[in-house]
């Protein structure tokens, strides 16, 4: 009955990427990208200059710095793993391809649906800022209800689809590498979650703040001894990636097979892992106290360069630095993904590593399911749900990270395919409407620049818009970090 669930499923989200979502990925990543004259290049010594000196919160009481790196705890989580090799089982190495152009295209969706939050968010009752585009689609479009249909797609997504898909990459790993029952993970997983939310947002910033870099820092650093031992294959792998995108050398293709099949899987697991566009980082991006929105709206795109360029690609050439040892286009099965990449790496490094690649997937899991706990709260507070429903909250997350790990994990990946394809047409769908919002704000960004100011945002200084949509968030002056 599962099996036949998860075909079924899985024919309507290849439909609903194949036919909407990746349609309206790209119209609204090159529309954004047109609109905000390629904000992406343009700006990028900005974002990192951003990166660098955003670590004071201010009065909201999260820094930029936290912002961001709540948001790169579901960004670099088991998609950069688990789902990377998903990709290029079933679309083969030229995945990554589109996984690089998805980001590309998707950087600028990303700075627009960051800035969206900032200049709409709220600010709550305990002094910190909510939002995301539940709030920026119900001030901006003047519509609740619509804000609500996003609210309630994305708490459904984030409290039981992604905790499954996390859990599920953990448990696997575990007991193929160290027969570690499914059973056990489930009891530990859940335990900890359950020690971790019982925080709130605040304790989701805190954790993520160190847990983020560091866990990326050591897959890196793996990822960069890999290459350095390998890097005569440098240019055959890139090589295989552009043949393979558009089916021009045979014997590269997935086992879903064809050149659609490429796109398809590299999109969609490249959604997943940088989610430009899938209004789920904009929710961490809102919380952050800034001077200005665009600050933040860079930050949260250099998020997606990082994921995708760094992160993903590395994974992708761990896994064909491994040779025929490991995987073979077209003839590795989608069943080996949960555990292709830590096959890969061990081939490469030898067998002590492990262990420290299952704390690394343990790590990248569990702050994702972190993360995702912090979008979900999020969005409970703009339904304006009883305080009651934040304990079910927190153990609905608990009791979902206990059953993906039990789970075939081409079921887990199955829902979480779904519910990401729905919040993403809705959160694109809005980035359309409110795309004016985002160009007069980074005009005003800068105009301040230009004239060697340090930008500070007045809502009064964006003409032609009704004001009246934007909250007191930003009555109170904000002092933060100048970055020139």
């Amino acid at each position: 009955m599962l099996a036949g669930f998860t075909q079924r499923l899985g024919g309507i989200n290849d439909w609903l990427y194949l036919w909407v979502v990746i349609g309206l990925l790209v119209l609204v990543g090159v529309v954004m990208t047109v609109r905000t004259r390629a904000v992406q290049f343009r700006l990028f010594g900005q974002m990192l200059r951003y990166i660098g000196h955003s670590r004071e919160g201010g009065e909201g009481g999260i820094s930029s710095f936290q912002a961001f790196a709540i948001g790169m705890a579901t960004r670099i989580g088991i998609g950069n793993i688990t789902g990377v090799a998903l990709a290029v089982i079933l679309g083969g190495p030229g995945a990554v391809f589109w996984m690089w152009l998805v980001s590309l295209v998707g950087m600028a969706t990303a700075f627009a649906e960051a800035t969206l939050a900032q200049i709409f968010k709220e600010r709550a009752g305990d002094g910190t800022f909510r939002g995301g585009p539940a709030f920026y689609i119900a001030r901006g479009t003047g519509s609740r209800t619509f804000g609500g249909v996003f609210a309630v797609l994305l708490i459904f997504s984030m409290v039981i689809a992604m905790p499954m898909v996390q859990a599920n990459a953990i448990s696997s790993v575990a007991q193929g590498s160290h027969g570690v029952p499914a059973w056990t993970m489930a009891i530990v997983l859940a335990a900890l979650t359950g020690v971790v939310v019982m925080g709130g947002v605040r304790g989701v910033a805190r954790v993520a703040e160190w847990l983020t870099p560091l866990m990326a820092l050591v897959y890196l650093v793996a990822g960069i001894a890999i290459v350095l031992l390998n890097v005569g294959s440098v240019p055959g792998f890139l090589g295989d990636i552009f043949a393979g995108a558009f089916g021009v050398r045979e014997g590269l293709a997935g086992v879903a097979g064809g050149v659609w099949a490429t796109i398809l899987n590299g999109v969609r697991r490249g959604l997943f892992s940088n989610e430009a566009g899938m209004g789920t980082n904009p929710n961490a991006a809102a919380t952050a106290t800034v001077r200005h929105p665009v600050q933040q709206g860079l930050i949260q795109s250099f998020g997606v360069f990082f994921d995708t360029f760094f992160i993903c690609t590395m994974t992708a050439f761990i896994i064909f630095a491994s040779g025929a040892g490991n995987y073979v286009p077209g003839v590795t099965t989608p069943t080996a993904a949960g555990t292709l990449t830590t096959d890969a790496v061990l081939f490469s490094l030898g067998g002590w590593m492990a262990w420290p690649m299952t704390i690394i997937i343990f790590f990248f899991g569990f702050s994702s399911i972190l993360g995702a706990y912090a979008y979900a709260e999020v969005n409970m507070g703009f339904l304006r749900a009883p305080r009651w429903s934040y304990w079910v909250l927190r153990v609905v997350v608990v009791l979902t990270t206990g059953i993906g790990a039990v789970l075939a994990l081409t079921t887990v990946w199955a829902l979480m395919d779904t519910a990401m394809a729905l919040i993403t047409v809705v959160n694109l769908a809005a980035l359309l409407l409110l795309g004016r919002w985002v160009i007069l704000a980074l005009r005003d960004y800068e105009t301040q620049r230009a004239s060697g100011e340090s930008p500070k945002f007045d809502p009064a200084q964006l003409p032609r818009l009704d004001l009246t949509k934007i909250s007191d968030a930003w009555d109170r002056p904000v002092e933060e970090v100048r970055v020139s």
